[in-house]
């Protein structure tokens, strides 16, 4: 007689029941063809991983097998799986077979799917990137020139020590999730790769998502990206660096301009523009909590940058110059370039003799140099100055029509924090990782699409059941207990703890410790969900 046994299904169901409703097994399955490993196929790998990945045990690849040795595949993946069957070689064979087939298209008919079956409207979509770091060997021998580089750049993570490789997501700005993912080399500066993700691939995402803006940072604003969008018809919101000379112009004369009032304390005012030859639309916004924020640190800032300037000061007081015209002149150019500091100042004439010791009384000098000298200061002005343009932020669109109106530009601009949340959800220490231990390009850019499926997934299940619990009246409880329709899909997976299959000889196993809260998310997500946790 064999002993009852028990196995955890959690909140893994969800998640597999989610892959299921979109036959995703099968739609990879479709893509990469049937692996060497009859057992279980690529899609079947492939589901397996995100299950590791939403597992939020952040477990390497040789490390699946253990990991799934006590959950119910016969459930989350199929008949006659075994935990041995999901081993590093099937897996690697698995990620090798995504990077040929090409992560970022293959990437994209899943997220099309995804976007179809939730029926969203994708009225933007939302372009970021950010980096991982490697954990792994000093330097990668690379067999595939086509694969990502990982190697040093600027660390989003502050770990410049460490190799990176850079990800690269546009997502949908209802849901928050990605429609398009690409790797690229750890030393990408973002204007750079956003350019080329324009050039190569927004006609296409556009034809397939049939967004109407395309939403991102500064980083977007360059003119050759600028002229590539209107070439192609392609709206763009996206912020103005505040470092080119236009947008300073703007922000000094902002004092004088009349700011119309917007809700939760904005108020903009709008100008023509034609940077870059693209005609298009700058909303100046003025943001009370951004000015609140900034005054708390623009009297550090100031001292920060006036530390600096006074430096360059005594530089130039150690300069010789021939002539007390050219010191002047040196000194205009001084005042030109500082942004804090005021000097008062004169020129000093400095006589040079021949010889050694005191020079005699009537002994006339060999030549005459002059130098700079004076004592630096802060004018109160230049801070009531500073004071007026804090809060301030360009934001620019090449939507010329009038139903854009400052509000929904701002809101429209504002829904880029989806992206950076989806940032914060993969490298999130609960998640697989942050750092990447495999040592292939290949590889390492085929885990970074299952990282971003993860990110899909997540964010799908999470938009589903909210819109479920809402079509069909149903309420689930928060962490206080209180009824609710907007849970977060980790709210929402924590409750699922200690959900259990239960195996006894001769008897079809049971799911226990399965709650009336877990019922009713259950019960709202429908048949295949129902299936799973029965």
């Amino acid at each position: 007689m064999t002993s009852p046994y028990s196995k955890s299904l959690d909140h893994l169901g969800l998640v597999a029941g989610f892959c299921k409703d979109i036959s995703l097994a099968r739609l990879i399955d479709q893509a990469l063809g049937h692996s060497d490993e009859r057992k279980v196929s690529y899609g079947q790998l492939f589901v397996a991983m995100l299950l590791n990945g939403l597992g939020f045990t952040g477990r390497t690849l040789h490390m699946y097998s253990e990991y799934f040795e006590g959950k119910p595949l016969e459930r989350l993946l199929g008949e006659g799986i075994l935990a041995e069957h999901i081993n590093d070689d099937a897996l690697g064979r698995c990620l090798d077979a995504l990077y040929d087939k090409g992560v970022s298209s293959l990437y994209q008919s899943i997220a099309e799917t995804v976007v179809k079956h939730l029926g969203l409207p994708c009225d933007s979509v939302h372009l970021d990137s950010t980096s991982f770091h490697y954990d792994g060997q000093e330097k990668i021998n690379e067999g595939d020139f086509n694969a990502i580089s990982i190697t040093r750049g600027y660390s989003r993570d502050h770990r410049p020590e460490l190799n990176q490789v850079i990800l690269n997501l546009i997502c949908e700005n209802q849901a928050g999730i990605p429609v398009y993912m690409k790797p690229a080399s750890g030393n990408s500066n973002d204007m750079d790769g956003f350019k080329r993700i324009v050039k190569s691939h927004i006609q296409s995402l556009k034809a397939a998502q049939a967004s109407r803006y395309l939403v991102a940072d500064a980083a977007l604003y360059v003119k050759e990206t600028l002229a590539h969008l209107k070439e192609v018809n392609q709206l763009f919101i996206t912020r103005v660096p505040q470092t080119l000379k236009e947008a300073k112009q703007l922000i000094s004369q902002a004092p004088g301009l009349y700011f119309e009032p917007m809700e939760n304390g904005y108020s903009g005012t709008w100008m023509d523009s034609q940077y870059g030859d693209v005609p298009q639309r700058w909303l100046l916004v003025r943001s009370e909590q951004a000015y609140k924020r900034e005054q708390h640190n623009l009297d550090k800032r100031m001292l920060k940058k006036a530390e600096a300037e006074h430096q360059t000061f005594k530089k130039l007081t150690q300069q010789e110059f021939a002539c007390e015209t050219d010191a002047q002149n040196a000194l205009a150019r001084w005042r030109k370039k500082q942004s804090t500091l005021d000097v008062v100042a004169r020129v000093k004439s400095i006589p040079v003799y021949s010889g050694k010791g005191r020079p005699a009384k009537d002994q006339q000098p060999d030549r005459i140099y002059y130098q700079l000298t004076g004592a630096v200061f802060t004018p109160l002005s230049r801070r009531q100055d500073a004071l007026k343009q804090l809060g301030l932020f360009i934001i620019a669109t090449n939507d010329l029509s009038d139903h854009l109106s400052m509000e929904k530009l701002l809101n429209t601009y504002k829904s880029q924090q989806s992206v950076e949340k989806g940032f914060r959800f993969l490298k999130s220490p609960d998640f697989l990782t942050s750092s990447i231990y495999l040592k292939k390009p290949e590889r390492i850019e085929a885990l970074l699409m299952v990282m971003t499926t993860c990110l899909m997934i997540y964010a799908a299940l999470e938009h589903q059941i909210r819109k479920k619990l809402k079509e069909q009246d149903r309420y689930f409880p928060d962490q206080r207990k209180k009824p609710g329709q907007n849970p977060t899909a980790r709210w929402v997976f924590q409750c699922f703890e200690n959900v259990t299959v239960l195996y006894l000889e001769d008897q079809k196993p049971i799911v226990i410790n399965f709650k009336e809260r877990q019922q009713t998310i259950v019960d709202s997500l429908g048949d295949i969900y129902q299936q799973i946790y029965s």
